[in-house]
């Protein structure tokens, strides 16, 4: 404020000192101190009535500028009106209206300029002088989120990045400065972009709108040893002191060869509402996220089931903070008793169950096939028979695409899990059973779930290798947790009974390309400073995974990525036989009696790199004499 004074009553000097040049008058002989007196008294009373100094120098913006000029102005009529005043009075006028007019731009432009100044100077001396250490990086994107960052990352203090320019895919902008900063074109080549503007560090501020190219050419960034940054959308920012924790290293779903799948489907609210949701196996990747999907459409009771006692405390804790509205109810049990799931049913009466819980290793379940047995196709019987018992509208089943064409125990054992609720719901003479709907829901591998490839490969990395991979050629499908979760939900919504859903999951991922992947997002090379040994399939692999059996066809739904399989029905009645006969034999333990059962319910499973690969059916050739 002072020095803003001085800038006032400078400009009144200044402008009297003109004026005077051309034998003018600013101000009348003899009242110069009144006169500045109360000049600087009226542009103290704008300057408080536009809240000049409520902002902070160093950021000022045109909307201070505009404050200024408007208090200038403010000041300039004021002492107009005094000065009409006076003149009709019989000392005649205090100023003269012309020098009135040029001190208005004179000062405006003083205390513009003087602003103007200091942010120059906080800029690109003081605030530059703490980004020496700072990395040198590119941002891809001109939009307005592209902006956003770059004034955020710019104001940070201390400096994370030092923004070089921008990168566009425009043919347009190429001539064009932001904030005094190149912005480049993205057909050239963007390593060699990077080294001539001398960037080490990519930030992509918009993942969501990339296209393959640009993909294409931060992975080749990557393989180069760019760090390579992500962003979430300025829109999702509580404020910009939380710029650090939002710019995070790529991730590795972010260069899956697809776009991500999103469903909005307003009927779920409508589903959901005020109903009572059961959740198994809620403490696992699947099922957590589950939880907290539904707890964001208003339910009134959430029964979180597990039989894992800390991971279900964990998610307990966690979901209590979401301040939902629904009452919560963490209960411990194992599907796998009958007169445990029964209280837990005639305790709850759930309207919607939405079934997770289940064993998923391949190669443990084939060490274990019983246990394949017990929890996997025992326990959804049971679930699926209290759901009928107790009139639950909707039962979803989580799948997996190891179910199709099972070449493992635990694949094999989730197909007749899917058999038994699909062909539960479609038996005609169990009418009774239609007020059920049974829905499966089959996916591919899920990024970041328990057990999944990538902590494994994030671990090792950690570890600083080997990464381990079964074979060179090995490919999965692969969705995100919450695509996974958004599927189930989906397909409680839409479903009406015995159908089984699949997602268009795009091209099959190369587990060795993604493994490259990460460790070069990690800042290393691939077989130089992290090694990677092929291990061999292990017990029930296969080297590739499928989404359809070999007997099914597919039908359309209202989204284009989401399918319905249409597989072969089993008769109810002699599968819940074979079913019973099955449980009864994985009650003796005997693991070759298992698998030859489960071989006869699921005429396609081929055991493959397993020990069970002797009970297969030799193929007959015909002799031709």
């Amino acid at each position: 404020m002072a020095i803003d004074m001085g800038i006032v009553l400078g400009s009144v000097l200044f402008t009297s000192k003109l004026l005077h040049d051309v034998d003018l008058y600013y101000i009348q002989t003899g009242h110069i101190i009144f006169a500045m007196l109360l000049f600087g008294l009226v542009n103290l009373l704008f300057f408080s009535v536009f809240k000049i100094y409520s902002g902070v120098i160093r950021h000022s913006s045109l909307v201070d500028v505009i404050k200024i000029f408007a208090s200038q102005f403010s000041t300039f009529m004021f002492l107009w009106v005094i000065n009409f005043v006076l003149s009709h009075g019989p000392g005649g006028a205090l100023f003269l209206n012309l020098g009135l007019f040029l001190n208005l731009g004179i000062s405006a432009v003083l205390l513009f300029v003087y602003r103007l100044v200091i942010k120059h100077f906080f800029t690109h001396y003081i605030h530059n002088s703490g980004a020496s250490g700072a990395d040198s990086a590119l941002i891809i994107g001109t939009n307005s989120h592209a902006l956003s960052l770059a004034n955020a990352l710019s104001n940070e203090t201390p400096n994370r990045f030092k923004i070089v320019g921008f990168v566009d895919s425009s043919a347009n902008t190429s001539a064009k400065r932001i904030f005094n900063l190149p912005i480049n074109n993205m057909d050239g080549d963007l390593p060699s972009l990077m080294q001539s503007e001398n960037a080490n560090v990519l930030i992509v501020a918009d993942s969501t709108s990339l296209r393959e190219e640009e993909k294409q050419s931060i992975e080749a960034c990557i393989s180069l040893g760019y760090r390579v940054f992500n962003v979430s959308l300025v829109s999702n920012w509580n404020d910009q002191k939380e710029i650090t924790t939002k710019v995070k290293k790529y991730q590795i779903q972010d260069l899956l060869e697809r776009k991500p799948i999103v469903i909005s489907n307003q009927s779920l609210t409508f589903q959901l509402k005020g109903k009572v949701v059961m959740v198994t196996g809620a403490a696992g990747s699947i099922g957590s996220e589950i939880v907290r999907q539904v707890l964001t459409y208003d339910p009134a009771d959430v029964v979180v089931l597990d039989q894992a006692e800390t991971p279900l405390h964990e998610i307990h804790l966690e979901i209590q903070k979401l301040g939902s509205s629904a009452r919560i109810h963490p209960v411990i049990a194992d599907i796998r008793s009958q007169e445990v799931m029964e209280e837990v049913f005639r305790k709850f009466s759930p309207d919607i169950v939405y079934h997770a819980a289940a064993y998923k290793h391949v190669p443990i379940m084939e060490a274990n096939p019983a246990q394949a047995i017990f929890t996997n196709v025992m326990g959804t019987k049971i679930l699926a028979d209290l759901a009928v018992k107790y009139g639950v509208n909707k039962f979803v089943m989580v799948s997996t695409d190891k179910a199709v064409n099972p070449s493992s125990v635990m694949g094999a054992s989730k197909r007749i899990a899917e058999k038994y609720v699909q062909s539960m719901f479609c038996d005609s003479t169990r009418n009774y059973s239609r007020k059920t709907k049974f829905i499966t829901t089959r996916f591919g591998n899920v990024l970041g779930s328990n057990g999944s490839v990538v902590p494994l490969f994030t671990r090792q990395i950690e570890e600083m290798g080997p990464v381990t991979i079964t074979h060179p050629d090995i490919i999965r499908y692969f969705m995100t947790i919450p695509e996974a979760c958004q599927l189930v939900l989906e397909a409680g919504s839409m479903g009406k009974g015995g159908e089984i859903y699949i997602f268009d999951m795009g091209k099959p991922v190369k587990i060795l390309d993604l493994a490259k992947k990460m460790i070069r997002l990690a800042g290393f090379v691939p077989d130089q400073d992290i090694k990677i040994e092929f291990t061999g399939l292990r017990p029930g692999e296969k080297l590739y995974e499928e989404l359809l059996n070999d007997a099914s066809k597919t039908l359309p739904t209202y989204h284009e990525k989401i399918m319905i399989s249409q597989d072969p029905l089993d008769d109810f009645v002699e599968l819940s036989s074979s079913i019973n006969d099955l449980i009864t034999t994985a009650g003796t333990y005997n693991n070759d009696e298992i698998v030859s059962r489960m071989k006869q319910i699921v005429p396609e499973f081929k055991s493959m790199n397993s020990a069970f690969q002797h009970l297969e059916r030799p193929v007959r050739t015909l002799q031709v004499a």
